[in-house]
């Protein structure tokens, strides 16, 4: 007569501990609920993290040169073209020539650009707020701190 397999245990509650001491995990887990409150939010702008960080980059450096942008942001230079080329299209940057140096370009918000960015980077700053609302002041700008620590 055949045996039969023992019932496999059931999950009541799945434990997390472990996970929850590593850094990476934790780290993941916060960007995860940050990035979905900002994709949310910005999808009205169509408008990615990385395409939000691109513009409020050139924004905040107008005439910053691509290359400046894939050093800052750590993207490879084949991935932002694209970008750049799309975002043009969509008339909200324009490349000028670079005053030094005149292989390069400068890239530079156009109007319709700097409009929106105004209101798309209000709007991320309100949902960093809902999104760390649980964090006192001071909590808040210790983990910034902390954070870049690690990547800065």
């Amino acid at each position: 007569m055949p045996v039969l397999p023992e019932p496999a245990a059931t999950v009541e509650k799945v434990d997390t501990s472990y996970l929850e001491t590593l850094m990476g995990y934790n780290a993941r887990r916060a960007a995860l609920r940050v990035i979905d409150l900002f994709s949310r939010r910005m999808a009205v702008y169509e408008l990615r993290p990385v395409d939000f960080s691109v513009l409020s980059l050139i924004g905040h450096n107008p005439g910053i040169t691509s290359r400046q942008l894939c050093s800052a942001l750590n993207i490879l230079p084949p991935n932002l073209v694209g970008k750049i080329s799309s975002m043009e299209k969509r008339a909200l940057l324009a490349r000028k020539p670079h005053p030094q140096d005149r292989r390069a370009v400068g890239l530079h918000l156009t109007e319709l650009g700097i409009e929106l960015m105004s209101d798309a980077e209000r709007i991320a700053l309100d949902l960093e707020s809902e999104a760390t609302s649980r964090l006192s002041a001071a909590e808040k700008k210790t983990l910034m701190r902390l954070l870049q620590k690690i990547y800065l």
